[in-house]
């Protein structure tokens, strides 16, 4: 038996989509007439069927054999005209959930499930009553733009495994912890961190510069102990670190964040994963794929 499907669902991959014209009303009865019976390529999953200006989406399910054509042996309507919408993105990947959800969710109209994608190189597929899934990232700014989210970004433009994912920054400024800091001159962990604060009178870390007593030391527990390692001092820190910083979510979030001790591969926890500074862009798809497919009651 062919049931509901649940949101966010996809033909994966998209060539188990046919798109086939008709002469006919897109009623129930007329599809269901049209389909059952009808011989259908073997990696057939679903069915758009279009007349003018409607469209309608039907799940087949056939006969078990290796032939390349087999009968539809039973068969269910999905959407039919009004809970179907047809849209042409034609720089869209249609085989990229998160892509195909952005498209989705531009256009959405009440009362509509399926929303079909004729995308980059005429390839057509569709997704079930979108519902992309929130992802928090945690980060640092300076640099622009924050590292992790244009990885994250990235990762997810070539993925077709996750479903759709919606990124959101929450960035925690250097600048601004600089101007919350005690008097003084401010000691950051590299260049990099400092883009946004020209004219500041300020000192990098990775230079091993004479210290000073009244440094007030912006950075993560990596930069206190590379500090306390060159001056044999313990400075005075006001912590950037993202990990730490996020841990205000509200419980069941689901968060990607990074961690300057974390030197290889990913820490997870629950709903949570960490990836290192300088982390590698298959370790922040791997992160994602924990984030966005574990549960709240998941262990480390």
């Amino acid at each position: 038996m062919i049931t509901v499907p649940e949101p966010n669902l996809m033909s994966r991959p998209y060539r188990g989509l046919s798109v086939q014209e008709v002469g006919f009303a897109l009623t129930e009865r007329a599809l269901m007439s049209w389909i059952i019976g009808r011989k259908v390529y073997r990696r057939t999953e679903f069915i758009v069927v279009r007349h003018g200006s409607q469209g309608a989406l039907i799940a087949v399910g056939r006969r078990d054999g290796d032939e390349l054509f087999g009968p539809v042996r039973q068969a269910r309507v999905l959407a039919g005209p009004g809970e179907l919408v047809m849209l042409d993105s034609p720089y869209t990947d249609v085989g990229n959930a998160t892509a195909m959800a952005e498209v989705a969710v531009r256009h959405r109209q009440p009362g509509v499930l399926a929303y079909v994608v004729t995308g980059k190189y005429r390839h057509v597929n569709f997704i079930w009553e979108p519902r992309p899934v929130t992802v928090l990232i945690d980060e640092v700014v300076p640099p622009h733009p924050a590292k992790l989210a244009d990885m994250a970004r990235q990762a997810l433009a070539f993925d077709e495994d996750l479903p759709p994912v919606r990124l959101i920054e929450r960035l925690i400024s250097i600048p601004q912890l600089m101007r919350s800091a005690p008097a003084g001159r401010c000691l950051l962990p590299c260049q990099g961190a400092g883009e946004a604060s020209a004219g500041a009178d300020l000192q990098f870390l990775d230079r091993g510069p004479a210290y000073r007593p009244d440094w007030t030391l912006i950075g993560c527990r990596r930069s206190e102990q590379i500090f306390e390692q060159l001056y044999r001092h313990q400075p005075e820190l006001v912590s950037f670190c993202p990990e730490r910083s996020g841990t205000t979510a509200l419980a069941g979030t689901r968060r990607l964040t990074k961690c300057c001790l974390t030197e290889r591969g990913i820490r997870t926890a629950g709903m949570v994963a960490v990836v290192p500074w300088g982390a590698r862009l298959d370790e922040v798809r791997t992160a994602l794929a924990h984030v966005v497919t574990s549960r709240e009651d998941d262990v480390a």
